[in-house]
């Protein structure tokens, strides 16, 4: 008997086959339209949880007075 073949490629991983089905449904516009409205909710988060640590700062530093 012989062997069973090795495989030399990857597997790909489940978000590959994602963005995959993604190029295939979405047109290009679309797929950067997400991509900008995804980097927009990051940056969104980031001005919050600065917003709260400028927050504490100045509570911090009315506390002192």
């Amino acid at each position: 008997m012989q062997a069973a073949p090795v495989r030399a490629t990857a597997i790909p991983s489940f978000t590959d086959a994602l963005r995959a089905v993604e190029s295939l449904l979405m047109g290009g516009g679309q797929r950067t339209a997400r991509q900008n409205a995804w980097t927009s909710v990051l940056e969104d988060r980031r001005r919050a949880k600065d917003r709260v640590e400028a927050q504490r700062f100045l509570e911090q530093a009315a506390g002192r007075s």
